[in-house]
């Protein structure tokens, strides 16, 4: 039987194996976005979080991402997209295969657990864990990310051939972001429970020696700055759209006959100006926003709606539910909240913890505990969790301001 208990975020001054004995706080200071480390040992006697047959199952199921590369001398690479029939997935029994599948964590619990290893990084930057097959040979080809990338070998063997790359152009006539030229600076064979972290836009070109292998892949968002903005912009602009007050339109009462029709009017650049100050100039709606897209749910993700049977006990939450924090909000699935008081305690406890204990529950305020139970039937809590020391009393939690909208989650090659 599985446990409910939820590893808690390592201690930002405790030496982690994971980390190759250094601290959290050592290893982001020396490595992160700055060089890669090889972890030998990362975790001993490692055990993959899927089989072989469950992670091909996965594949088979609509709603989850999936992708088959195959490189052979006549075909040169091709790639394919799931849902896979069964029969599909029977050229993995050929070399150089390889079945990438997105989000895993989302899916299966035991990878959700281990997800959770890595949260000496904020919840906000954590992305999915992304799973690989491959058979002898098997790869995407020399790539490039702009994020930072933990590469956990969890079954088989693979070498990995890295490098600053000198040339970012890519291959043409090929299906993947494959680069051009590649010259590799160093090569590392990780075997089961070795791990690889690379910064951003290091190249790297992972292929399986020796036969099959499965690869763990831990990605963290990277949000690029003008697509943060048209996000953002976008949210905003929906609340003042909501707003009949402050979606005024253009007017030009004393607009005068012009000799030049082709200028565009001094008043309506200013006009433009003003609409875009309006956005950068309300710091708490930006702030409800920013929180309200880090927390959307990925596409395709539902959550199971339950009965409201719930007795104040404890709670624990789905390994779906994405929920964060900020000193004036709570966020979760896409929505926010003002929080205060004790009542904010609880819940940035909850977002922590990804669980509370009954007697945590029993004392939060009535308002925080009618929201946990809209939480339970919409199946983003569940009842039920270990033993966690928390504590609440007198406070409020209320909706916030800003509105959710979709957004999607990258890929990884």
């Amino acid at each position: 039987m599985a446990s409910n208990r939820m590893p808690r975020a390592p201690h930002p001054d405790r030496p982690l194996a994971l980390l190759a004995g250094l601290t959290p706080k050592q290893f982001l200071r020396r490595h992160w976005q700055r060089k890669p480390l090889v972890i030998r040992g990362a975790i001993p006697a490692f055990v993959p979080p899927v089989t072989r047959a469950a992670l091909f199952a996965l594949a088979r199921r609509a709603g989850v991402e999936a992708r088959l590369v195959a490189h052979d001398g006549r075909k040169g690479w091709t790639l394919a997209h799931g849902p896979f029939a069964k029969s599909a997935l029977r050229v993995l029994g050929g070399p150089r295969r390889t079945l990438l599948v997105q989000g895993v964590d989302l899916h299966d619990e035991a990878a959700h657990t281990l997800l959770q290893r890595f949260r000496f990084v904020p919840d906000a930057r954590l992305d999915d864990l992304m799973i690989s097959w491959a058979s002898d040979g098997g790869g995407v080809g020399p790539h490039v990310d702009s994020y930072d990338v933990f590469l956990l070998q969890a079954q088989g063997w693979r070498r990995w051939r890295i490098g600053r790359p000198k040339d970012v152009s890519l291959r043409r006539g090929v299906p993947l972001k494959m680069l051009r030229r590649f010259a590799a600076e160093q090569e590392h064979v990780l075997g089961p429970g070795d791990m690889l972290y690379l910064p951003p836009n290091w190249a790297h070109d992972g292929v399986a020696v020796g036969g099959e292998c499965m690869t763990c892949s831990i990605g963290f968002r990277a949000p690029r700055r003008a697509e943060l903005a048209v996000e953002l912009a976008q949210r905003l602009a929906d609340l003042d759209a909501e707003d009949s007050g402050a979606d005024r339109p253009y007017a030009d009462r004393r607009l005068a006959a012009t000799r030049r029709p082709g200028r565009v009017p001094a008043a309506l650049q200013a006009f433009a100006v003003d609409a875009l100050l309006r956005f950068v100039t309300r710091p708490r709606e930006i702030a409800a926003a920013l929180g309200e897209l880090l927390t959307e749910p990925k596409t395709g993700v539902s959550f199971p709606h339950r009965a409201a049977r719930w007795s104040r006990g404890a709670v624990a939450l789905d390994r779906r539910t994405r929920i964060l924090y900020d000193d004036e909000h709570v966020f979760i699935n896409g929505e926010s909240y003002r929080a205060s008081g004790d009542d904010a305690r609880l819940m940035r406890r909850l977002a922590d913890d990804r669980c509370l204990d009954a007697h945590a529950v029993r004392r939060a305020s009535r308002a925080a505990r009618l929201l946990l139970r809209e939480w339970v039937v919409a199946g983003w809590l569940r009842p039920g969790a270990p033993r966690v020391t928390t504590g609440a009393g007198a406070g409020g939690v209320r909706p916030a301001a800003a509105r959710a909208q979709r957004s999607r989650g990258a890929k990884r090659d």
